[in-house]
């Protein structure tokens, strides 16, 4: 089965993981998740402009560890995907992670939100958490919800 076509935008405001990041990995995580092609811009983003932009468009005023800004779901994914790096290196050290396995997840993740997946409900998250244990499995990474829970 051939991947969905996709074009991508890899931002670094935060560096300190583009060594972790290369584009062809990055590309590879998405396309893992992606059910249509997709214009897919991931931006690594400092605590700061990470809060400032949940506050902004979540009224949360917290950095998180990604934020998905979808604008299309068909026939072309079009989204941002703004992750923080420092939350995302919290959460892999809280969690004995490997950090590019986590960031794999938060773009799975983020990518899946892009497409109208949820996780508000009960039925929603378990649907979601388990399209995302079967992606980042066949990517060849831990099931990120039986390492967490």
């Amino acid at each position: 089965m051939s991947q969905p076509e996709l074009s991508l935008s890899l931002q670094f405001a935060d560096p300190r993981h583009r060594a972790l990041l290369p584009r062809h990995k990055v590309a590879r995580w998405i396309r893992a998740a992606l059910e249509l092609p997709g214009e897919i811009t991931v931006r690594i983003v400092g605590a700061e402009e990470g809060q400032r932009l949940n506050a902004e468009f979540r009224a949360k005023d917290y950095a998180t560890n990604v934020l998905t800004f979808d604008y299309s779901a068909e026939p072309v994914v079009c989204a941002d995907l703004v992750i923080c790096a420092e939350v995302v290196e919290r959460e892999a050290a809280e969690a004995k992670l490997d950090i590019a396995a986590h960031y794999a997840h938060m773009l799975v993740h983020g990518t899946l939100h892009a497409q109208g997946y949820d996780h508000e409900e009960d039925d929603e998250a378990e649907c979601m958490e388990a399209r995302e244990s079967e992606i980042l499995q066949g990517l060849g990474f831990a099931d990120p919800y039986a390492i967490t829970n």
